[in-house]
């Protein structure tokens, strides 16, 4: 068994670590090159990032509860036996949390991130986990992830599906365009409606053919710049796999 687990040790050194995922590439490395300018809004690519902007935010938020409540109840107790092994056990949490992100970032980001080293217990027994967990760097790099990335969720998931609903369905007003007069009081879509100083009041309706075509032009075009601003806020989630969640 010794010398079955020095092997393993040995091929670990070789190949840069097998980290906590099973056997993994030593390096980082794109699984799939992202689509180019124009074809961005019309790929699987785009709206897998898509889904990984919206499906994000639950998973930070279990992540972030998880890591507060965990840290704050074993810092509260760290002066008696219960906060180490409650802190330890956060660092193993976090890791577990790390591999689902990084499955999360491989299978929607396409970006294939090597896990770290697994934990290596200097001592036997119980107290011997539980100080290796304790000194786990790339566990507490984990938990930092749960806490930094929380406020970036949310603003990852509120832009995304604003401007990703903002942009189709300006595109799209011709298709509905007719359900505003038909329906309602509204000649067509009514962009504002107020009263100035001289009580006059001011309403604009995109109403007319040439006005109903600039409006879907500018949800087009929209639609084009949603895709690199959806690419743009998931990169800062794969430099922050790749930095904290890495070896």
């Amino acid at each position: 068994m010794s010398s079955s687990r020095s092997m393993l040790d040995q091929e670990w050194d070789v190949l840069g670590g097998y980290g906590d995922d099973g056997p993994r590439p030593a390096r980082a490395r794109r699984t799939e090159q992202p689509p180019s300018f124009w074809r961005s809004p019309f790929s699987a690519y785009y709206y897998r990032e898509i889904g990984y902007a919206l499906t994000g935010l639950p998973v930070a938020i279990a992540g972030f509860t998880v890591a507060i409540t965990m840290f704050c109840f074993g810092l509260g107790t760290f002066i008696t036996v219960l906060g180490l092994p409650v802190l330890a056990g956060l660092t193993t949490v976090a890791r577990g949390f790390g591999r689902l992100e990084r499955a999360r970032v491989r299978g929607l980001l396409g970006v294939d991130v090597p896990g770290p080293a697994p934990v290596r217990r200097v001592r036997s027994g119980n107290w011997g986990a539980i100080t290796a967990r304790l000194a786990d760097v790339a566990g507490w790099k984990a938990v930092l992830h749960q806490l930094v990335m929380f406020p970036w969720a949310v603003f990852s998931f509120s832009m995304t599906l604003v401007f990703l609903l903002l942009g189709w369905t300006m595109t799209l007003y011709p298709l509905y365009h007719w359900v505003f007069p038909t329906f309602t009081d509204w000649r067509g879509y009514r962009l504002f409606d107020f009263t100035d100083s001289d009580h006059v009041r001011h309403v604009y309706y995109v109403e007319g053919i040439w006005q109903i075509a600039a409006f879907s032009a500018v949800g087009l075009l929209l639609v084009f710049l949603t895709a690199q601003l959806v690419r743009g806020v998931t990169n800062v989630n794969r430099a922050a796999a790749l930095g904290l969640l890495g070896r």
